[in-house]
């Protein structure tokens, strides 16, 4: 996932902003733990914890003060699961800026009214290992039609024979965006991913630490990143959530609160079957350093492309992976 974040600090931060996978409960969750079973109640102790950080973060939004500029490519929350072995998952993510800012900032064009298409594609390896690579595009007016830039991302994630309470995976990207795009042209971030699932309702939590490679944020160091999601199953197939994208600046040192970046986006997401994964979100900017109004969708299907030696037994934990 990429993103141009706070440009008035040159500061780039990712709005998974890289899910999802994701989502409130995406198809690829659903698939799987309905097979593994997923426990109905959350153990005891993590309910309240998980409650308390929900009452939090909307605390902090209700607070803070007003909108306006940024970029955004692949906005996703990351839950847990990784892709099956033997399968390979094709996302489009399309995003469009209704308000943003207007002007180049730090040579980076304006993304009012821009358009961005990311490619991501996703091969299971293993049970507990994918890698991912995404083709960033964008379109906007007087712009034309331009490649951003590409990145991979290998991930891996606890295998379910532990039996945590609570899934976790860890992810980390790296990759080129173009100078007219993003002030830095090479970034590496790292994200945990916690998430648990429980009756109707599916928390996911995405702290991720950015770090500029080369540009002018280098001497900056890590940056903080912290993405939330909470979604309630009103259906079988239907799932409505709030995703919370944040950006608050050097781990060592946050921006003033002006200068930070938090989206809000309502969304949902629909079960077209075990191979599909569909997300839809609006987008609402709460501080002058975020864009204030984006529209956002991803769209996702399983395929067989690649087909790894695995043995009999890995396949079989995934079910839903055959066509």
């Amino acid at each position: 996932m990429v993103r141009v974040t706070d440009i008035t600090e040159m500061r780039k931060e990712r709005t998974y902003i890289g899910g999802s996978r994701r989502h409130g409960l995406t198809a690829r969750a659903r698939s799987t733990r309905a097979e593994r079973g997923a426990s109905s109640e959350a153990p005891a102790g993590i309910l309240p914890s998980i409650l308390k950080a929900i009452e939090l973060a909307a605390l902090i939004v209700i607070a803070w003060p007003q909108l306006h500029a940024q970029g955004n490519y692949e906005i996703q929350i990351y839950g847990y699961d990784t892709v099956a072995p033997a399968r390979t998952m094709v996302e489009l993510h399309s995003n469009f800026t209704f308000e943003g800012f207007k002007t180049t900032q730090q040579g980076a064009l304006p993304d009012e009214h821009q358009l961005h298409e990311t490619v991501e594609i996703t091969q299971g390896w293993t049970d507990w290992f994918e890698t991912g690579f995404y083709i960033f595009t964008s379109y906007g007016p007087h712009q034309g039609y331009k490649w951003v830039g590409d990145h991979i991302r290998p991930r891996v994630r606890v295998p379910e024979k532990w039996n945590w309470p609570v899934g976790v995976s860890l992810s980390t990207e790296f990759g080129y965006q173009r100078r007219i795009f993003f002030p830095d042209t090479w970034t590496w971030e790292i994200r945990p991913i916690i998430d648990k699932q429980w009756k109707s309702w599916y928390v996911a939590f995405n702290p991720a630490l950015e770090r500029a490679l080369h540009g002018p944020d280098v001497s900056e160091g890590l940056g903080f990143s912290p993405d939330f999601k909470a979604a309630y199953s009103l259906t079988r197939k239907l799932s409505f959530g709030l995703e919370y994208y944040g950006s608050l600046g050097s781990i060592t040192d946050f921006s003033r609160i002006p200068q930070q970046q938090h989206q809000i986006f309502p969304t949902i997401d629909y079960d077209f079957g075990p191979n599909w994964e569909f997300n839809l979100g609006m987008g609402v900017g709460v501080t002058g350093s975020t864009d204030h109004l984006l529209l956002k969708a991803i769209l996702g299907r399983r395929f067989r492309f690649i087909t790894p030696h695995l043995p009999h037994s890995s396949k079989a934990n995934y079910p839903g992976g055959e066509e």
